[in-house]
C-alpha cells in the first residue's frame, strides 16, 4: 500500500514525520524514537532529510526507512530533494528506494546550502515531481504552504506554482505547519476553487519547548494567532506548563479540522514521541469516529 491509497480507505489520515538522527546521536536515542511510534499506529511515517541542506538523500534516511517498514511495519514516505541533486544521484537513489520496495516519497526542493553546488538538472520541486512521474514507479507527495510560500510574490503566484506543481504527477501534499485553522480553511477553499482535488494533510507542530519558539519564530509566512501567541507569552518562562498548554492548543487544532472535514493530520512530531503520544490519546477517538461513520 501507497500513501495515496490510504487516502481512499480512510476520511482522517493520521501521519507523523519524524528525522534520522545525528552522526553523534546514541543509537538508543532513535530506538526509543521507532518503539515509542510504533505503539500509536500512525497511518504513515515520513522521514526528513537533514536541514539547512545538510543531507541530499543520504544513507540515514534511507535506513530509518527501511527499519520503519521491515521492522515495524509502518509505510514510510521518504524525502526526496531536488536543490542539491543530479540526475545521476536521483537515478541510484530512486533504484535503491525501489529494491526495498520504498514507492512512497515525498519531493521537495530542499532547503540550500551555500556550500554545495546547486543542481542543473533540479532547482525546483516541481522539476523532480515531472522527472519521477515519468519514471512511473513512485507515489509522488509533495508540500504546500497555506499562508503563501516565504520566496512567492503572492498568494496567487504561490497558488499558480502549487497547481503547476500538482499537474505534474503529485497524488497528496502535507502542509507546511499551521496554527491558524481560519488561514487553512482559506487556503483549502481557494485550492479546490483553483480545481486542485487531491487530499490535503494538515501540517500541525505542538510547541512544547522554548526553541521551538525561536525556530518557528524564524520561519517567514507562518502566522500566530493571538491565542496561541498568548499562550507562548503566558508560558515561555515554565516547562512544564509551556508543553502542557502547547499539546492543548494542538490537540484543540485538530480535533477542529477533523470534525470539519479536512483529509487528514501530519504531527510534526520532532522525535518527541511522549508529545505524540500524549496529542494521539486526546485526539484519537474523534479520528476513529470520523473514520468508522458516515458524519
Amino acid at each position: 500500500m501507497e500513501v495515496s491509497q490510504i487516502f481512499k480507505q480512510k476520511k482522517a489520515v493520521y501521519s507523523f514525520e519524524i528525522f534520522p538522527p545525528k552522526p553523534t546521536s546514541m543509537l538508543e536515542s532513535i530506538e526509543r524514537v521507532l518503539d515509542g511510534i510504533a505503539c500509536l499506529n500512525p497511518d504513515y511515517v515520513s522521514i526528513t532529510c537533514g536541514a539547512g541542506g545538510s543531507e541530499v538523500m543520504g544513507n540515514a534516511t534511507f535506513n530509518l526507512a527501511k527499519r520503519l517498514k521491515n521492522e515495524y511495519g509502518i509505510l514510510p514516505l521518504v524525502h526526496v530533494t531536488a536543490i542539491h541533486s543530479e540526475k545521476e544521484d536521483i537515478i541510484a537513489y530512486l533504484e535503491e528506494l525501489n529494491e526495498a520496495d520504498m514507492h512512497s516519497v515525498l519531493a521537495l526542493r530542499g532547503d540550500i546550502n551555500p556550500d554545495r553546488k546547486l543542481s542543473v538538472s533540479f532547482r525546483y520541486a516541481s522539476d523532480l515531481i515531472k522527472f519521477l512521474k515519468e519514471d512511473g514507479r513512485f507515489d509522488i507527495s509533495a508540500a504546500c504552504c497555506p499562508e503563501g510560500h516565504p520566496e512567492s510574490v503572492s498568494l496567487e503566484a504561490d497558488l499558480d506554482y502549487l497547481k503547476f506543481k500538482v499537474d505534474q504527477g503529485v497524488t497528496h501534499l502535507n502542509s507546511q505547519m499551521c496554527f491558524s485553522n481560519g488561514n487553512f480553511y482559506r487556503f483549502l477553499d481557494r485550492v479546490r476553487k483553483a480545481g486542485i482535488n487531491i487530499p490535503i494533510q494538515v501540517g500541525i507542530m505542538p510547541i512544547v519547548k522554548t526553541v521551538q519558539i525561536e525556530r518557528t519564530m524564524s520561519l517567514a509566512g507562518v502566522e500566530y494567532p493571538a491565542d496561541f501567541s498568548k499562550m507562548i507569552y503566558k508560558h515561555s518562562n515554565n516547562p512544564e506548563a509551556l508543553a502542557a498548554a502547547g499539546i492543548a492548543y494542538a490537540t484543540e487544532q485538530i480535533i477542529d479540522l477533523v470534525s470539519s472535514g479536512v483529509d487528514g493530520i501530519h504531527l510534526y512530531m520532532m522525535n518527541n514521541t511522549e508529545t505524540a503520544r500524549k496529542i494521539t490519546e486526546n485526539v484519537k477517538s474523534v479520528i476513529r469516529n470520523v473514520n468508522e461513520n458516515d458524519v
